[in-house]
């Protein structure tokens, strides 16, 4: 329409408006007109007109629900004013002075008896000039706009803002007054939060571009609002200018999320629109909108709908021209909302509308990328998969969805047998075998009052008994339970947890020091031939209920060298307490695991290219694993939680980017002139073994020499401040050129570093001498607990980084040069800094075949110490220093204690035959 422009300065800005000629300050009387909804408005049982001339816009509702305050501007009116409008009759009242320009008003919890606006009359009683339109549309940011509170009668107006620069777009937060505004104070577009009085100015946004615009949800956890983000160069410059010159170009404005104080801030929209009026749902995670998304033109203003994760995009209103200021009445029965669309032609009027609101059913939705995601996301990570643990009936759904996905997606087998699957054997389940037992000073242990642990060696052994605290040995703690005590050949018992003191107050040094493995391996170093850990704190009370007994499972490919067995506490005080007194005790430990090796299965698919006369030799990866922790166990940070780890991040994110990713490959075949393999790993929470399965018996047709690249989505589904990590970007001599264009077509920012080394599927492809890049959006506080859930998932910004590995993907498919490996040294320690942990530079294979006794090497870092000091990948690690090293754990532990700079003697085999080498530790990096 013809005055859509003033629709757009009127509600965009929050607001600006032209200077229509002169008159009447007051506003007639309103007669409410009812109105039926549009064909599609199915959320519109009924409509009210409120307003019947002028210009009406940002309708707030009053936390009573009984009324809204709106700003207009009537016939005679040279500036928007604030008005109080009863929400049953229209009937309204003027609340501010009708000096300057007013906009966004916003009442106060709990009893609506203060008002807050914006106004520039701090700087004079006459409108603000209009701004220069010659540099396109544009709106203007009045310097001399402050935040003012006034009583709901528009008496006892005072400033809350009195600094120089922009401040306005207010509104307030229902359990507590305190308010989210916009300001230039700091030189850009951010958001600002302060308490109702003013005072305790936070700054929330810090991103180049402009923030405005934003609401509270329901309880006031959460934010959202409009923003641009200018990319670096041109835009950035423009945006820049024009901001200088009290001006910003709103054409381009996306819709964010965030935790009230501003963390964790979530693009959730990708429409290239301007999309702005950002407000939530009362009680669902449901944000509407306004916007021009699918008007060319961008005369079209509507109101939209969208899940808080960016799916489930739906079109509210139909009619032509404008419709925008969606706000729900607090209980969520009506909406509020500013249209023309009962402006008679020739008109220009804008009116407040209230809408009757039904929740269901949905209208017609906009199918985007994210929905797809979402229902994979969903699937994966429903509390029915059971966590999709290793053998387990959700892991098994889950491989059985994929294959459906992967036909559907047009992907050939590329399995075994011409299936879709990979199959590779991995323990599954532990069980006790015959002969175990436990004897203390003659008293023998019913079965049920012990259990040996996943990770303790076979065998039995006999003989003293002795007592060594919590068995523990941290220096810079000042503990050793061992100082004194002599185990050497003996069976060693210690106390289970750690000692409740103020040095292991920190949750670090309890899992650290409490860990059971860590204690096995300190009670091996001191000379133990076998462990029993007993639940007796010190101090503990007689006939107290002993924690519960750890549960019996896999642990690792290696065990510790020892047998290690968890004993209850009850019915043994007699003979702890003859430890405790250093009486000689003689004890018996057998212990005997049978374990369980089952098949698991890697799902493989392949995107062959279809350009078969311009083939070029080679393969690229494309993988995601789609197992996670099952009801959690060793690797969960929710240690005594027994219930479905959901894994949405970690990794169904990963699993439904890479379904997205091989979608768009597939409408692009003619781009491919390399076949396109997409896995998803099983055994990667276990330690890479589906991936490490994969490098080792690559599909038929393939070999290793022939993947000139691997992709890896690890934990993609949780962009921020719409910013992507791409790790590995150092282990390809190209990668920065191929990445560039992919994040510049998605609109994100990509921070790329590393080499291709992490503890993720990547790694196996990167030691085997292939490029790798490693997609990932960071960590978070639900990692690895079962608060990792679907409905927290940005399924927006993981949309956005399927079509950057699908443009990676496409780009070294085509590209005739192969991306040139890079085997990268070890990155210098950053800054002057006092390390108390070794590095060696070695590169550990996390799936050695059975049996074998030390530490396989599936490669060695350049420059570490490890290759400084001879070390080779194949090699079988056996000792460093005066440490024994069984296992991969083993390692670990050993080079925690251990200091930079030391030399020891590492022992390895090679071809069979022990190697002795001389390392000197180097400074660990902490990344």
């Amino acid at each position: 329409m013809k005055r859509l422009s003033l629709c757009l300065l009127v509600s965009l800005g929050c607001a600006h408006s032209e200077a229509p000629p002169a008159a009447s300050p007051e506003a007639p009387a309103p007669v409410p007109r009812t109105l039926a909804p549009l064909d599609g408005e199915v959320h519109f049982n009924s409509l009210r007109q409120l307003t019947l001339e002028g210009e009406n816009a940002e309708a707030y509702w009053a936390f009573s629900g009984k009324a809204l305050t709106f700003q207009a501007r009537h016939e005679g009116q040279k500036c928007d004013r604030i008005y109080w409008m009863d929400a049953q009759t229209g009937e309204t009242r003027p609340i501010s002075s009708g000096a300057g320009a007013t906009t966004c008003a916003y009442s106060f919890p709990p009893d609506d008896q203060q008002v807050l606006y914006a106004s520039t009359h701090g700087g004079g009683a006459e409108c603000p000039p209009k701004p220069d339109m010659s540099q396109g549309y544009v709106w203007p940011l009045y310097d001399t706009y402050d935040i003012y509170k006034a009583n709901a009668d528009g008496s006892n107006v005072r400033p809350l803002t009195q600094v120089k620069g922009y401040d306005a777009e207010a509104t307030v937060c229902s359990k507590d007054g305190s308010i989210v505004f916009t300001s230039t104070r700091d030189g850009d577009l951010e958001l600002y939060r302060m308490d109702a009085d003013g005072g305790n100015v936070k700054r929330l946004t810090h991103a180049p571009g402009y923030d405005g615009g934003a609401f509270f949800n329901a309880d006031c956890s959460k934010l959202v609002w409009r923003a641009s983000r200018p990319r670096p160069g041109k835009e950035l410059e423009d945006y820049q200018a024009l901001l200088a010159k009290g001006l910003v170009r709103p054409t381009k404005l996306e819709l964010y999320i965030a935790d009230a104080d501003g963390s964790n801030a979530t693009q959730i929209t990708y429409l290239n629109a301007a999309t702005f009026a950002p407000s939530w749902h009362p009680t669902k995670n449901r944000i509407l909108f306004s916007s021009n998304y699918q008007d060319p033109k961008g005369r079209e203003f509507d109101i939209w709908a969208v899940d808080a994760t960016g799916a489930g995009l739906e079109r509210i209103t139909t009619s032509k021209g404008f419709d925008g200021f969606p706000l729900f009445s607090p209980d969520g029965t009506k909406l509020a909302f500013s249209s023309n669309r009962v402006t008679p032609e020739g008109k220009t009027d804008t009116h407040v509308l209230i809408a009757d609101w039904k929740d269901e059913p949905r209208g017609a939705s906009v199918p985007l990328p994210a929905d797809r995601l979402m229902t994979d996301v969903r699937f994966l990570a429903a509390p029915e998969q059971g966590g999709r643990g290793v053998d387990s009936p959700g892991l098994e759904a889950a491989a059985s969805y994929l294959e459906k996905r992967f036909a559907e997606l047009g992907l050939l087998p590329a399995g075994d047998n011409g299936g879709f699957r990979q199959k590779f054997p991995v323990i599954t389940e532990v069980k006790v075998g015959s002969g175990t037992a436990v004897m203390l000073g003659g008293t023998q242990a019913a079965a049920e009052a012990f259990t040996p642990l996943g990770f303790s060696a076979d065998g039995e052994v006999s003989g003293d008994v002795v007592l060594a605290g919590y068995g523990i040995r941290a220096k810079e703690l000042g503990v050793d339970d061992y100082a004194g005590v002599s185990v050497k050949g003996k069976i060693v018992v210690v106390r289970r947890f750690v000692p409740d003191v103020p040095a292991f107050a920190a949750n670090e040094a309890q899992r650290r020091y409490g860990d059971l493995r860590y204690k096995a391996w300190k009670a091996k170093e001191a000379g133990a031939k076998a462990l029993v850990v007993v639940d007796w704190a010190q101090g503990v009370a007689q006939g107290a209920a002993d924690a519960r007994l750890p549960v019996l499972r896999p642990e690792g490919s290696q065990d510790a060298g020892i047998p290690v067995v968890v004993l209850q506490r009850a019915g043994f005080e007699p003979v702890l307490t003859q430890l405790e007194q250093k009486r000689k005790v003689k004890g018996r430990v057998a212990v005997k695991l049978d374990k369980v090796l089952k098949d698991t299965w890697n799902i493989v698919g392949k995107l062959t290219a279809s350009a078969q006369e311009a083939r070029t030799p080679g393969a690229v990866v494309v993988g995601a694993h789609y197992d996670h922790l099952g009801l959690g166990g060793r690797g969960s940070l929710s240690p005594e939680s027994h219930e479905p780890h959901l894994g949405a991040d970690d990794n169904a994110s990963g699993v439904a980017g890479l379904l997205e990713a091989a979608r768009l490959l597939a409408e692009q075949r003619t781009r491919l002139r390399r076949d396109v393999y997409f896995t998803a790993f099983s055994g990667e929470e276990m330690g890479v073994l589906g991936s490490t399965a994969w490098t080792r018996s690559p599909p038929a047709g393939v070999t290793m020499k022939d993947v000139v690249a691997m992709l890896n989505l690890d934990m993609v589904g949780r962009l921020r401040d719409n910013r992507l990590s791409v790790l590995g970007v150092e282990s390809g001599q190209q990668w920065r050129e191929v990445l560039a264009p992919a994040c510049e077509k998605a609109r994100v920012q990509c921070d790329g570093s590393g080499d291709g080394y992490g503890p993720s599927d990547h790694t196996p492809f990167y030691a085997a001498g292939v490029p790798v890049l490693h997609f990932f959006t960071g960590a978070h506080g639900d990692y690895h607990k079962p608060s990792d859930s679907a409905e927290r998932i940005n399924a927006a910004g993981l949309a956005q980084v399927a079509l950057i590995v699908a443009e990676v993907a496409a780009t070294v498919s085509h590209d005739e040069a192969r991306i040139t490996y890079r085997n990268v040294p070890a990155p210098a320690p950053a800054g002057d800094m006092r390390s108390f942990n070794a590095s060696l530079g070695t590169v550990p294979d996390y799936a050695p075949p059975q049996g074998t006794r030390g530490v396989l090497l599936a490669g060695v870092r350049p420059g570490g110490a490890a290759e400084l000091g001879g070390m080779k990948r194949g090699d079988v690690l056996i000792r460093l220093g005066s440490h024994e090293v069984g296992s991969v754990e083993d390692l670990m532990y050993a080079l925690n204690a251990a200091r930079p700079g030391e030399t020891v003697t590492a022992v390895v085999l090679r071809d069979g035959k022990e190697v002795k080498l001389q390392v000197t530790y180097q400074e660990s990096k902490r990344r």
